[in-house]
């Protein structure tokens, strides 16, 4: 099998990829003129979003197009400029490659683009799933657009499959490493009130998804990429500090968190309350490696019991 990939250097991109050609798979990574961090030669596509421009003529034949690039949305404090680079890295990309694949003679069985849970908005303790309307905030509005980029691969017949990710959850990358920090040094604890709902999936579950969706014909659309049991905040919390063999009894103040990224920023990252549910896979028969978060946890960061 043959798989493009963007993103390839990133967390979810660089684990699919290994997983890929552990198996015997080909991995063509797609590389912007100024990327690094992801393997580049013989093998790699060349493509700028930000220009308009790709080599889609080495896409002609593949097999899956696995679209994962975007600026992060936690790496920067969010300024105009920086909340308008996060919505265009992400749709401008999307369009370029969809139309990229809808252009070719031989298009691929299937498309699967990034999106997020992000979608949903902030809906305290509602139960949702891909059938659920979209929320009003920045985040959400960002992943309408994602989505609806796809478009010209949709109109082409290419089978597109959406990734409504959750938090990953990953010991190498992500945002689990910065908070297992203050739990190294014995200052860990909920955020704010704790209630808010983490809907997440481990990062072999993440892969596996994605591998599962290349042989699922009749799935497309949205997809939940999330665990099959959301836990609050101050359930993850616990689990972690569990984990660790640490406390967990220093809350992390809400008015802090603002304070340091912005009301907005602190709000859409760390106090949204999520509680999304795997309705597509669970209908498909996905069976997940890690279907509880302390198990999820204790295989990432390489803890036990």
């Amino acid at each position: 099998m043959e798989v493009a990939i963007t993103g390839a250097g990133g967390l979810i991109g660089s684990a699919l990829a290994r997983s890929l050609r552990d198996d015997g798979h080909t991995v063509l990574p797609l590389v912007r003129p100024a990327s690094t961090g992801q393997r580049a030669g013989t093998d790699a596509v060349r493509w700028d979003p930000g220009a308009g421009t790709i080599e889609a003529g080495a896409l002609e034949g593949i097999d899956a197009v696995v679209h994962l690039a975007g600026a992060g949305i936690g790496d920067k404090r969010w300024s105009p400029a920086r909340k308008r680079e996060i919505l265009e890295s992400r749709t401008r990309g999307t369009d370029l490659l969809a139309r990229a694949l809808a252009g070719r003679s031989r298009r691929p069985s299937v498309f699967v683009s990034g999106s997020a849970v992000g979608y949903y908005g902030d809906r305290g303790d509602e139960v949702l799933t891909e059938q659920s309307p979209s929320g009003a905030d920045f985040l959400a509005g960002v992943v309408r657009a994602w989505e609806a980029a796809a478009q010209p691969a949709v109109d082409a017949g290419i089978r597109t499959v959406f990734l409504r990710n959750g938090v990953v959850l990953s010991g190498d990358g992500g945002i689990l490493p910065r908070l297992v920090m203050p739990f190294r040094f014995f200052v860990g604890g909920r955020l704010g009130s704790g209630r808010q709902w983490l809907s997440w999936v481990s990062i072999d579950d993440e892969v596996g998804v994605i591998r599962f969706l290349f042989d699922r014909a009749d799935v497309s659309g949205p997809v939940n990429v999330t665990g099959p049991s959301p836990v609050t905040n101050a359930q993850f919390t616990g689990a972690l500090g569990a984990t660790l063999h640490r406390p967990t009894v220093v809350p992390v103040p809400a008015f802090g968190a603002r304070l340091v990224l912005g009301r907005e920023m602190a709000d859409a990252l760390l106090f949204v309350s999520q509680r999304a549910v795997p309705a597509a896979l669970t209908a498909a028969g996905y069976d997940f490696v890690h279907d509880d978060v302390a198990t999820a946890l204790r295989a990432v960061l390489g803890e036990r019991p």
